[in-house]
């Protein structure tokens, strides 16, 4: 064998050639670092790894973008070589893309070499997107919080009989708004069709619970959000059946505008509407619970029966105004009636034209023009609690009815006087540092176990505590009652969002309805129809204020026998003898 073909030979002979054609090679060749050389120093991590750490620090202190994967992946393709001699020519093309005429390629920060986010993304390859996509869902919640506070909260509470099509339409609101994605609602729709309920699939939105969606009756207060240019509306969606009206009447004292569904099907409108129905028995709560404006939406208008015809719309407006009138309502102030179609979503955000005689504006435009609410903000805290659970600690759902409340607030849990401090504020979802008096909040407090909180507790400030106590004097309308009431009547209070069972303990005086004049007599009895002022008694403690004081905490419902019987307003606390 030759021995010039042994190993030792043919190495110095690589040695030879390199060292003649070392200027020669191909600058693409050298760009791959094919010589073992230049390859020593890399292999010292600690060489390497502070001249990142120094670019990304610089990134930072610049104020430039922050150091994410695409500041370090874009440093990568554009920072000079740093163990060769000769520059990376592949990125050439990446400089040239972003690059102004003027600029040197190379430069310190992501910003400095031109590279802009689109170029980026234009050049990234589909993998690295997806990955790309799956952290995005993080910073979607900083991004809606500036707007947040500019927009002007509103909560919309819908109500009426069972099977109206209030969920529906909350559900088609929602979609129309972009709240629900096309493929959600697809799959809502499948499911609902094995279920052989095809028309239910949009109240599916809002029915979360599986026993409301097996049955297809809202048992639960659903909550959900859509925002249009103006305002940012929270949907309440309450339940119609005549079981769960406690539930509704916690919905409807969350409310700022109430929204009455009523069907216009032949025999649907008749049922919601007599004695029995819910129709009538919901307006009137809304009304007890503080709720000034009415929308009465007439749906189900592209049914057969129907056909969008406007002397049965006629015929439901006449049978419901006369009614609303005597509820309290004013119907050319505070009522506005309009016809629509859950189901189609006719009229909800576009005009129907089905519909020509129907000129005023869609639902969802209606909403965004409604006149601003007055809300003060120097009041004090009070903020009733609708519900509570455990999550990392304790959370309390619940209306700021007034004031405003900070992150790190101390506040006071009325009537237990458990002082708790806020250590995170949610508004739909969307943690903020601070809430305005009308909008719907989660918070998370220190301080309390959720077992000592009940619903229909207080969160006030320490400077102004609200009040609390077992005995008050009110004035009550009873509505419904088939017999006479006596002192000793024990009925169910529903005051705010507190429930609690009240006896009344006597009767002071009888008030003419129509002059205001007390009689000089005490009744021995009252019955349906009269007002009178009684003293109540209930058997727990409870927060409550004066009605001229504090008008959303100072109206209250009674109820017997699953009907609302009475409704009335807090004249006065008395204290309680030791």
């Amino acid at each position: 064998m030759d021995p010039r073909d042994t190993a030792p030979d043919s190495w110095e002979q690589e040695d030879d050639v390199e060292a003649t054609i070392d200027g020669q090679l191909d600058p693409a060749l050298m760009a791959l670092n094919v010589n073992a050389k230049p390859f020593v120093p890399n292999v010292n991590a600690a060489e390497f790894v502070p001249t990142f750490v120094v670019k990304a620090q610089d990134l930072d202190s610049a104020g430039k973008s922050p150091v994410t994967l695409w500041s370090y992946f874009s440093y990568l393709l554009t920072a000079p070589m740093e163990n060769g001699d000769s520059d990376m020519t592949t990125e050439e093309p990446w400089d040239q893309k972003g690059a102004e005429p003027n600029e040197e390629p190379g430069g310190g920060s992501c910003g400095d070499h031109g590279l802009t986010v689109t170029a980026i993304i234009e050049e990234t390859p589909p993998e690295v997107m997806i990955e790309e996509e799956e952290e995005t869902p993080a910073p979607k919640i900083p991004l809606t919080q500036p707007d947040a506070p500019k927009k002007e909260h509103i909560n919309v509470v819908f109500i009426g009989h069972v099977d109206a099509g209030k969920s529906t339409i909350g559900g088609q609101i929602m979609y129309l708004t972009g709240m629900v994605d096309k493929r959600t609602l697809e799959k809502y729709e499948r499911e609902a069709k094995e279920k052989n309920r095809e028309t239910w699939y949009l109240s599916w939105a809002l029915d979360t619970n599986q026993e409301e969606r097996d049955k297809g009756k809202t048992v639960e207060v659903g909550r959900a959000y859509f925002e249009t240019d103006k305002k940012h509306f929270t949907i309440l969606d309450a339940p119609g059946h005549k079981s769960f009206v406690p539930n509704m009447i916690g919905g409807a004292s969350q409310a700022d505008l109430a929204v009455l569904v009523i069907s216009a099907r032949k025999g649907e409108f008749e049922t919601g509407f007599e004695k029995g129905g819910q129709t009538r028995e919901h307006a009137m709560l809304a009304k007890t619970a503080g709720v000034k404006h009415l929308i009465v939406l007439v749906n189900k208008m592209d049914d057969p029966t129907v056909n969008w015809s406007l002397e049965r719309y006629d015929e439901c407006k006449e049978k419901l105004v006369p009614f609303l009138k005597k509820v309290g309502f004013n119907p050319k102030k505070d009522i506005y009636f309009m016809p629509c179609s859950g189901l189609t979503g006719a009229n909800l955000k576009e005009p129907a034209d089905m519909c020509s005689w129907y000129i005023g504006l869609p639902f969802i435009p209606h909403l965004d023009s409604l006149p601003l609410f007055n809300r003060s903000t120097d009041g004090p805290v009070r903020l009733p609690i609708v519900d509570k659970y455990k999550d990392m600690g304790t959370v309390i759902l619940g209306k700021l009815e007034s004031g405003s409340i900070s992150k790190a607030q101390q506040l006071v849990m009325m009537p237990n006087r458990h002082v708790v401090e806020v250590l995170s504020l949610l508004t739909d979802d969307v943690e903020t540092d601070d809430a305005d008096p009308g909008e719907n909040l989660k918070l998370r407090l220190k301080g309390i176990e959720e077992e000592e909180i009940l619903p229909g507790f207080i969160l006030c400030n320490a400077e102004n505590l609200c009040h609390s106590g077992r005995t008050f004097d009110a004035q009550i309308v009873i509505i419904e009652h088939k017999s006479i009431i006596c002192p000793g009547y024990n009925a169910v209070l529903h005051i705010h969002t507190c429930i609690e069972e009240v006896q009344i303990t006597a009767l002071i005086c009888l008030v003419d309805k129509k002059t205001g004049d007390k009689s000089k007599t005490r009744p021995r009895f009252v019955k349906q129809d009269q007002v009178c002022i009684a003293r109540l008694r209930t058997a727990g403690t409870i927060c409550l204020e004066t009605f001229k004081d504090f008008p959303q905490m100072g109206r209250f419902t009674l109820r017997d026998e699953g009907k609302t019987i009475a409704i009335g307003k807090v004249l006065k606390l008395v204290a309680e003898r030791d």
